[in-house]
């Protein structure tokens, strides 16, 4: 029992070591995420990453955003971050910056956190479920959000 510990202990490792790089898209909102301007929302992710060092990832992000059943809108989102792998089984932490284009309506700056764990499928495919905060410096008590996404990620 020890040794297929240390032996999947190791395999974790591996998928976060330097050099590697990163692809993933994601499902958010869902109905699962809150704001105080929103009844629905549903999204779409991209991203792509690069591991700087061991359990360091920097990431780009493209997405888009639908809110709202009345009035509804649609948003572009363009950001950067970065993860932190805290345990080799996947267990992560993150912290990004997005920039928000919604129907020529307004621009808004989010920084952002989540919690997520990346669960290997394979030795390069994870599922990866994640709890985020978004903060917005356009107005806190409507455009800031607090959601669940799901996500797909591929480490080459």
């Amino acid at each position: 029992m020890l040794l297929v510990a240390m032996l999947t202990a190791v395999a974790g490792h591996a998928q976060f070591e330097e050099g590697k790089w990163y692809v993933g898209a994601s499902v958010t909102g869902l109905d699962i995420s809150y704001s105080g301007a929103e009844e629905f929302s549903i999204g779409l992710d991209a991203k792509a990453g690069y591991l700087l060092a061991d359990d360091w990832m920097i990431l780009g992000q493209l997405g888009w955003q639908h809110s709202g059943l009345e009035g509804a809108s649609d948003e572009l989102v363009f950001g950067i971050g970065g993860r932190y792998y805290i345990i080799q089984n996947g267990l992560y932490l993150g912290l990004n910056a997005k920039l928000i284009h919604a129907n020529h309506n307004y621009n808004d700056l989010l920084p952002g956190l989540e919690v997520g764990y990346a669960f290997f499928l394979n030795r390069n495919v994870t599922i990866e479920p994640a709890v985020y905060y978004d903060q917005s410096f356009k107005n806190h008590s409507d455009y800031s959000k607090i959601g669940f996404k799901i996500g797909l990620g591929i480490y080459l």
